[in-house]
């Protein structure tokens, strides 16, 4: 009997709890549904972000957000037209420039990495399995060179020099078996792109899709910028300003506005960039959002059909794995807020 009325109290304890728990959830659920974007901007860098920049680009109508520091050393704020490195944002640049000579039959999708960069048959696993469609939507299984041990020679004149951390090594999988990231397929789309263009392809970025779009805050490397007005970067548990770290390897290496990547990002959905052909071939091989890392720097670009916005983050602040499933909490809450507003 005892037994029991102990299970009963502890079981009505438990129900208590889980009830105070629901409602505690609850309430700061409705608490941050009533929030603006500037309010969770601002527990953003409470929380521990140096500096955060917000685009919301919504049925035609802009508006620019902006908290905590640019350079927290000299406590110069953080403004909405900063400039930023976008990193891997930059692939989706290369993926509409390859788009667009994909349509004017420069390349075939179907064409193998050996048929552009011959030197690498032997020395990149599968080199004459793997296309070019492979490459862009990551399914050709070649390893990726920022996760592999440097090695002498490495250039960043030479983007091959490079790739030299992955020759004669084994393929993370076999072409086309499935999907793993990996910045080697767009520096080798870089690579073969300079090569069948006989310049750079920063150049054909810049004449084909930033100039016509007139986005003169974007940049194909930090050097190209006005570097004093590239916000400073800051990585978790190293205290040294990032900003003059560089990465001017393809698919990383691009500095932005948040409302030139709005801009951009506006374009490439609704037609505005691409030819219906050239759409209807990006539509096949690339996404229409994408995240950026790099140290120092943390950015998601995307669109949300079901209120017509497209929303851009940056924060300046990275750390490890587990501090993305923070930048995603907010940017979450940042869309909310968002819809919301409407």
């Amino acid at each position: 009997m005892k037994n029991r009325q102990i299970k009963s109290y502890v079981n009505t304890i438990l129900g208590v709890i889980l009830i105070f728990t629901l409602l505690i959830g609850c309430s700061k659920d409705l608490l941050h549904r009533s929030r603006s974007i500037q309010e969770e901007m601002e527990e953003a860098v409470d929380s521990g972000f140096d500096g955060m920049i917000v685009y919301v680009n919504q049925s035609g109508k802009s508006s620019f957000y902006s908290a905590g520091f640019n350079n927290r050393e000299q406590q110069i704020e953080a403004d909405p037209y900063d400039l930023f490195k976008i990193a891997s944002i930059s692939k989706l640049y290369i993926a509409a420039a390859m788009s667009k000579l994909v349509a004017l039959g420069e390349f075939d999708l179907e064409e193998t990495l050996v048929e552009h960069i011959p030197e690498v048959k032997n020395r990149i696993a599968y080199a004459d399995q793997i296309t070019l469609r492979m490459m862009l939507q990551h399914r050709s299984g070649i390893r990726d060179w920022s996760h592999e041990p440097e090695i002498d020679g490495e250039n960043y004149d030479e983007y091959m020099s490079f790739m030299a951390r992955v020759f004669d090594k084994e393929a993370d999988f076999k072409p086309n078996k499935k999907y793993s990231y990996s910045n080697s397929n767009y520096l080798l789309l870089a690579e073969l792109m300079d090569r069948s263009l006989g310049y750079s392809h920063h150049d054909y970025i810049q004449a084909e899709i930033l100039d016509p779009l007139n986005l003169v805050n974007t940049f194909n490397d930090y050097h190209d910028s006005d570097t004093s007005k590239v916000m400073s970067g800051y990585l978790i548990g190293w205290d040294p300003d990032l900003k003059s770290w560089d990465h001017p390897l393809p698919g990383g290496s691009m500095v932005a506005t948040a409302e030139d990547v709005g801009i951009f990002l506006r374009a490439l959905i609704d037609g505005t960039l691409f030819n219906e052909e050239e759409q209807t071939i990006y539509s096949s091989v690339y996404a229409y959002e994408h995240t950026g890392w790099l140290p120092g720097y943390t950015s998601i670009a995307r669109y949300h059909s079901d209120i017509d916005a497209i929303v851009v983050q940056f924060v300046n602040t990275s750390g490890k794995e587990i501090f993305w499933l923070k930048l995603e909490k907010i940017y979450s809450r940042i869309v909310g807020a968002v819809e919301n507003a409407q």
